[in-house]
């Protein structure tokens, strides 16, 4: 068990796609104690080896048949010793099985229910399928990702699913742990990933034109025509003789000499004017695509021109800046993102693969019940 700020909170997390279990991750880097809540055939073929991604982290797993009475009734047991709970379904299923707000409030009126869904409990598509592309796509965000001339570009499933849910979602939960040490009362968080999205470019809200309709955006141009979308030469990426790339963000007028000059480049145009971007664009270019990767480094070697390589997945926890800050950490033999943020002078929670957890006395269930709900098949 770690010592960190969230030392003492019992989170049941309900099995499902990754940002739920994110969101168990970040509150169990942080020390909560989480025990996720398995499909029984799952857990079963796992037996007691240790699995799981990063995303597992920390956590112990069991298996439960919900669609079983007992099942639904041992749950309730769990969520009694549970400051909070987060489920993954959608609106509704969790009702029908017994297991919503109100149902786990009656035992635990103190538990933070926190329910993260693409669409939100409610709107007109809160019972559709759907994905982060779907998710971006509706909030207006997905519109503004791509260059110039192409079609929107999804960024993976990064901002929906992982910052606009599974982020906002621990948020949630956070802030209604501290409400309730005020309150003594739980409450349901409603995080969905198109609310979240939309939230995260709270930066271009100035720009909606206001309108019954929405209207266009005002004061920006069309997609990869601007300063931050890789309409701009001063924040783009290059690619270098060796095939490698590397990433210029030389936005104030100091670091974009500073670039120039290491380049060696002179006489450009006024980067100022848009109508000289692609002459721009074009003598960059030309200038990495002239030595590797590793030489322009060490030419932008303790610069401010803001020009640094673009490191693949494997490259990564091997730059000197991450290793010496411990970005990533060996979890189970294998290498993972360190907890984030950092609270300095404090320690986080244990980072272990996910375990099975047997012993579940001090959940509320005894040996004797246990033993005979595993007997049933409906406890693994």
């Amino acid at each position: 068990m770690g010592n960190g700020p969230l030392a003492g909170v019992r989170v049941l997390e309900l099995a499902g796609l990754a940002p739920g279990p994110f969101a168990g991750m970040m509150l169990a880097d942080h020390g909560a104690q989480v025990l996720r809540v398995d499909r029984v055939e799952t857990v079963r073929a796992l037996g007691d080896r240790p699995h799981g991604t990063a995303l597992d982290r920390g956590k112990r797993t069991i298996g439960l048949d919900l669609k079983s009475p007992r099942g639904v009734e041992a749950f309730k047991r769990l969520a009694a010793q549970a400051d909070v709970v987060i489920e993954v379904f959608r609106p509704g299923v969790a009702e029908r099985l017994g297991i919503g707000p109100d149902d786990l409030h009656a035992v635990n009126p103190r538990l933070v229910y926190g329910r993260l869904t693409g669409w939100g409990q409610d709107g007109p598509l809160a019972g559709r399928a759907g994905h982060d592309i779907d998710y971006i796509a509706i909030s207006g965000v997905l519109s503004m990702l791509g260059r110039a001339g192409e079609k929107p570009t999804p960024p993976i499933n990064i901002l929906g699913d992982f910052a606009g849910g599974g982020l906002m979602l621990a948020y949630g939960i956070v802030l209604a742990l501290f409400e309730r040490e005020r309150t003594g009362r739980g409450r349901v968080i409603d995080a969905a990933m198109v609310d979240g999205a939309a939230l995260l470019f709270a930066l271009f809200s100035p720009l909606l034109r206001p309108g019954p309709d929405g209207g266009p955006l005002a004061g920006w141009g069309e997609r990869g025509t601007n300063l931050l979308d890789t309409g701009a030469p001063q924040y783009d990426t290059y690619e270098t003789a060796d095939g490698g790339y590397v990433a210029v963000g030389a936005l104030e007028p100091r670091f974009w000499d500073e670039l120039v000059a290491r380049l060696g480049l002179e006489d450009l145009p006024d980067r100022n004017d848009r109508a000289n971007w692609p002459a721009i664009r074009a003598r960059l270019a030309e200038a990495f695509r002239s030595r590797t990767r590793a030489e322009w480094e060490k030419i932008f070697e303790g610069s401010d021109a803001c020009v640094f390589p673009v490191l693949t997945m494997s490259e990564a926890p091997r730059h000197p800046h991450n290793r010496a800050r411990g970005t990533f950490v060996e979890v189970g033999g294998g290498l993972q993102p360190a907890p984030a943020p950092r609270l300095l002078g404090g320690g986080h929670g244990d980072l272990a693969p996910a375990t099975r957890l047997h012993d579940l006395s001090s959940w509320g269930i005894d040996a004797e019940t246990a033993r005979a709900l595993r007997d049933e098949g409906v406890l693994a």
